[in-house]
């Protein structure tokens, strides 16, 4: 046991064999020049790149430059940007506290993660290529209603603010936890810097901040896990710590749709949430939509799979390592910080703050995962506002088009860091950012759906469709924030402050509290909560408990069965479609390889000849003399004159 100084107090720091336990709460002043440095790097970096843009397009005055790059994008900087558009700070910050808390049963989103690319590329990527839209909510107009593209855009304007709302929040949190930094300060300067060079320099710039920001959220995760696994030994008492404590929880195959995280609810309702984003989500389709083919496209969206898959494996063996240095000494339950969502924030300030620079990088990590989502969602904003609120009233010149989307970028950007006040009280930004995906976008699957597949979908039906499932996704999400599910159903694993010095007291923020928290779903819960499960309704304990990342599928289900059924019931089967407004079987992968090895066969033996296999049968027996192999011309009158 050692005594050391700490705001001028004597604090034990309990040393085993040579590996420092940490006791003590991660100065603020620890964070030093190197690390504003490397910090600062990033902003400029990301900044620089949109005044670049801004000066190269100078004298592209299109909305169509500004919001699609031109629509000559290529494969590989789209593949990193789509990665890098939902892979913000809340993955940074809160997949390693989810697995720290609740074990690595996450890992089942790289399933997900394929299910989402084949059918994104296979179903949705077609038809919104072939039609070249702007905005994915023109196609509702094509395919229902001026009624249905209104509403729909309006839905997603009021889920992205929200969403961005969060993704602002969530590092200026990192960020205030571990440089003592004023909170709101370290919000508003986020969204400024986002703001400033995506409104200076459009999609290009996002894409190519993107490409850059991938490569340091990476960074950031690497330098956690490498000091981790030098730390303890290698990476085998890192997953023997997991193993013993739980963590590696994966083979959990309990259809039970009330248990938070099983294989099912992951894969299966996983895979809603995240073609809801990829599929029809305006920042992501306005990126493959960019490209300069659609083979382009497609490719993107499979390089796209591996950048998923490298962020998801980092950030769930971060996780990993949370728990293996704090396994005999938990941070939260100690009372040292006040979310699960500071416990990274907390880990790396504790192993890394004797190594100048490494903490910035991760902050920059945080910081870059959110300036590449915030960046892409106000991009997306000003796109569906100028092609669907603006353009359908308004006669303007491309020039004058190009400069509202600049003008609506600057607003939007305010919008969203005034938006981010809400974060504050949504407790797990995880579940909170999960939970508004699959309410508003589960809905919205369920309309693109019946547009794309059902050909006897009508405007009725859509309308009716999308109204009922974002009725029943509403009932169901706010009934579970209003009635948490009971710990048996969320099951968070035990945690441990046994190893806890019990001398450590301080008179800062991190006095420990005399109760520890209730947990249940990623959300804190209040007495009075508590005090209340006595009066839960029926529905409490099952409807309202269904898994958050079940949310998605219900609202999907419930709005193509109420379309189908209504559009079935108002004459939807007699109406006529233009096909390319639906998924055709040309546009498929499968058919396009199954017609390409046809022909293939098809000019390598010739046709059919009949000739050939005659001189076969002479040489084997007598020709059938009921057959002639003379080519008969129907050209020629057969009777002669």
């Amino acid at each position: 046991m050692l005594n050391t100084k700490h705001h001028g107090k004597t604090v034990a720091v309990r040393v085993v064999g040579g590996e420092r336990m940490s006791g003590e709460p991660p100065a603020a002043a620890s964070f030093v020049a190197a690390d504003y440095a490397v910090f600062a790097l990033m902003l400029v970096v990301s900044a620089a790149v949109g005044v670049y843009y801004a000066w190269k397009d100078r004298g592209q005055g299109s909305s169509e430059d500004f919001l699609m790059g031109g629509r000559r994008l290529t494969a590989l900087p789209v593949s990193l940007s789509l990665t890098a558009s939902f892979m913000s700070a809340i993955t940074v910050l809160s997949n390693p506290a989810e697995v720290y808390r609740y074990g690595a049963s996450i890992a089942f989103y790289g399933l997900s993660y394929v299910v989402t690319v084949g059918v994104t590329s296979e179903v949705f990527l077609p038809v919104f290529y072939r039609l070249a839209i702007t905005s994915t909510y023109e196609y509702l107009e094509l395919r229902f209603s001026r009624a249905t593209r209104l509403l729909g855009t309006a839905l997603f304007i009021v889920q992205t603010i929200l969403y961005t709302g969060i993704v602002i929040y969530a590092p200026a949190l990192a960020l205030s936890q571990v440089t003592g930094m004023d909170l709101w300060g370290a919000v508003i300067s986020t969204g400024v810097v986002c703001t400033f060079y995506c409104s200076m320099g459009g999609l290009k710039a996002v894409v190519w901040t993107d490409v850059f920001q991938v490569g340091v959220m990476l960074a950031g995760f690497l330098s956690v896990i490498i000091r981790c696994v030098i730390m303890k030994g290698g990476i085998v008492p890192i997953i023997s710590d997991s193993q013993r404590g739980g963590r590696l929880n994966l083979w959990d195959f309990d259809t039970n749709p009330l248990r938070r995280h099983t294989f099912w609810t992951v894969t299966f309702g996983g895979a809603f949430v995240w073609v809801s984003i990829y599929g029809i989500n305006q920042a992501q389709v306005q990126r493959y939509i960019s490209c300069r083919s659609i083979t382009h496209a497609r490719l993107s969206l499979l390089i796209n799979l591996i950048g998923l898959w490298s962020i998801l494996l980092s950030s769930v063996f971060a996780g990993m390592c949370l728990y293996s240095v704090y396994q005999h000494c938990d941070p939260w339950t100690a009372g040292r910080v006040s979310a699960p969502d500071q416990l990274m924030p907390y880990l790396v300030m504790d192993i890394l703050g004797d190594f100048p620079g490494l903490p910035g990088l991760f902050v920059a990590a945080a910081y870059s995962g959110s300036l590449s989502t915030v960046s892409s969602s106000i991009n997306a904003l000003a796109a569906v506002t100028v092609e669907d609120l603006i353009k359908p009233h308004a006669q303007l010149s491309e020039k004058q088009m190009s400069r509202a989307s600049k003008v609506l970028s600057l607003l939007y950007g305010l919008l969203c860091i005034g938006m981010a006040g809400l974060a504050s009280l949504m407790g797990g930004i995880l579940q909170a950012a999960i939970s508004i995906f699959g309410i508003i976008g589960g809905p919205l699957l369920g309309l693109f759906t019946l547009g794309i597949i059902c050909p006897f979908a009508n405007s009725k039906g859509a309308l009716a469709g999308l109204v009922s499932g974002l009725v029943v996704s509403l009932w169901v999400g706010i009934g579970a924030q209003i009635y948490p599910p009971p710990p048996e159903m969320s099951r968070p694993l035990s945690l441990s402050t046994g190893g806890c010095n019990s001398t450590m007291a301080y008179s800062l923020n991190w006095t420990a509290p005399t109760v520890l928290p209730a947990v249940a779903n990623g959300i804190t819960t209040t007495s009075a909560a508590l005090n209340s499960s006595n009066r839960r309704p029926v529905l409490a304990d099952t409807w309202y408990s269904l898994s958050y990342l079940y949310f998605s599928p219900i609202g999907t289900i419930a709005a193509v069965t109420v379309g189908l059924i209504v559009s079935l019931f108002t004459g939807g089967w007699k109406q006529e479609l233009e096909s390319r407004l639906m998924l055709m079987k040309g546009d498929t992968t499968l058919y396009s390889l199954l017609k390409t090895c046809t022909d293939t066969v098809m000019t390598r033996t010739g046709k059919l000849d009949l000739t050939k296999e005659r001189e076969k049968e002479k040489k084997s027996g007598n020709t059938n003399p009921a057959f002639c192999d003379v080519e008969l011309d129907l050209t020629k009158p057969s009777i002669p004159t």
